[in-house]
């Protein structure tokens, strides 16, 4: 008899409602038949919902400002993670191989707690031998950086076809216990035409191609019976129709910014790293190595100008401070403040001015409980993962998610966005996931993805966990 299997494919960047429409429409019949035979579901990315942070639920079963990674760009101030000044980080680009040895040491990957591994365009890599990964030779890097820089979208579904193809070959060869393979032309056609682009149907139509192959191939050779094929995404996608050049707007209120790409220079009083680009931490006090979230009531008086100019921006939604722990105060133009806070695994939301989230008081939650009073709501999740990024020692002491039809870039993309995401909205915060087989359990985010797989193939989980297994 087979032995049980692991194959987990990435759309990165798909709506629940797009996968959905494309199964009716009969435009990927692969997926459609393993939602017939499993179940589609619809469950809650991170925060933020961004590439690189939201794969940490995949991969590691845990929210990814407490295991390191606060977004796809931080300000390291405390000199943690080893960088030279300006100690800023930014995993576009070169750096994206930083990934692994800044994430928390002592929180286990999938791939080290499985027996054999193959991965293709992992963010995370930590367990992997050069062996197993496809998509991380410097030839393939310097194809993609092509691609990337010269703005070719259909480039990205050439290079998802080729990965598709490889991964599903492999598989069938080496048949190993675990397999991860992210396609990410879906979100690259989505920033550049629209998420509801044709063209986002072309790359969908990737991920049932391959989804059919490593089928075709499992049931030829009777391996189906004990694989487990899951389709899942990290983030979801809403259109932009006007950017806030956020780190120039800063720098025109007489401020020293650090910002990606540029971020040596004259000036270091505030740090603008922009993740999806529709989330933003900002750093102040640069100088101080130490962490000064704490201090918030001595840093007010130098600084609440600049969270009240801020929050006036009509692109800013909801203005996030970060207190002690994970408490932190959510604000919101014309909805006042309330205070989220996480303590003895129990979560509230208390208004003080309003009720920025519209989602009432509530006190002592429960994990699944926070995930109920929410999931409705125009914040999926909010109040766990605003509690969670909160804690991170590497957050911003402001962080922002951006308004609808907003977010935070202005330059330097080398396609001009017309879709983002990263922010709280539920179009960012709530994604697809298709099993082959019903879920013994209920899945709610993605965090319950890694302990799943786990159970799938018999092995322990861990102590420490975010999520839970929905087998």
């Amino acid at each position: 008899m087979a032995r049980p299997t692991v194959v987990i494919l990435v759309a990165d960047g798909v709506r629940p409602d797009t996968l959905a429409a494309a199964m009716s429409a009969g435009e990927v019949p692969a997926l459609a038949r393993l939602s017939a035979d499993g179940g589609l579901h619809v469950v809650t990315s991170v925060f933020p919902s961004v590439t690189g942070p939201a794969y940490t639920p995949f991969l590691m079963g845990r929210y990814p400002g407490p295991v390191g990674l606060p977004g796809i760009r931080w300000y390291d101030r405390a000199a943690s993670a080893r960088t030279l000044l300006p100690r800023a980080r930014s995993y576009v680009g070169s750096e994206f191989r930083k990934v692994d040895r800044d994430l928390d040491p002592l929180a286990p990957t999938l791939f080290e707690l499985s027996s054999s591994n193959l991965a293709a365009l992992s963010v995370i890599g930590r367990g992997l031998q050069p062996r197993d990964r496809e998509g991380h030779t410097l030839g393939f890097a310097l194809r993609a950086a092509r691609v990337h820089f010269s703005g070719d979208v259909r480039g990205w579904l050439s290079i998802d076809r080729d990965i598709g193809a490889r991964v599903a070959r492999r598989i069938r060869a080496e048949r190993p216990q675990v397999a991860f393979c992210a396609l990410t032309g879906i979100d690259k056609s989505s920033h550049a035409e629209g998420h509801d682009a044709p063209v986002v149907r072309d790359a969908l139509r990737t991920v049932d191609e391959t989804a059919a192959q490593i089928r075709d191939d499992a049931e030829r050779d009777g391996r189906w019976d004990a694989m487990h094929l899951w389709i899942v995404s990290d983030h979801g996608h809403s259109p932009v129709r006007a950017h806030e050049d956020l780190a120039g707007l800063i720098h025109s209120w007489k401020l020293g910014v650090i910002a990606h790409p540029w971020i040596y220079g004259a000036g270091r009083d505030v740090a603008v790293m922009v993740s999806g680009n529709a989330m933003a931490h900002l750093y102040l006090e640069l100088d101080s190595r130490a962490r000064t979230r704490a201090a918030w009531p001595s840093l007010e008086k130098k600084w609440a100008w600049l969270a009240e100019r801020l929050l006036e921006r009509e692109s800013v939604d909801l203005l996030l401070i970060p207190l002690e722990g994970h408490t932190c105060e959510v604000r919101a133009r014309g909805r006042g403040r309330a205070l989220v806070k996480m303590e003895g695994g129990r979560y509230s939301y208390r208004p003080l001015t309003g009720d920025p989230l519209a989602i009432g008081a509530h006190e002592s939650l429960s994990h699944d409980e926070a995930y109920a009073v929410t999931v409705s709501s125009d914040y999926p999740d909010a109040i766990v993962q605003i509690a969670q990024l909160a804690g991170s020692a590497r957050s911003g002491e402001i962080m922002l998610s951006a308004s609808r039809n907003w977010d935070y870039r202005a330059k330097w993309e080398p396609i001009p966005h017309v879709s983002s995401h990263g922010a709280l909205h539920r179009e960012h915060m709530q994604v697809p996931l298709l099993l082959n087989r019903p879920a013994g359990g209920v899945p709610r985010r993605t965090v319950d993805v890694m302990p799943s797989a786990l159970c799938a193939i018999g092995a322990a989980v861990p102590n420490g966990l975010d999520g839970r297994s929905y087998l």
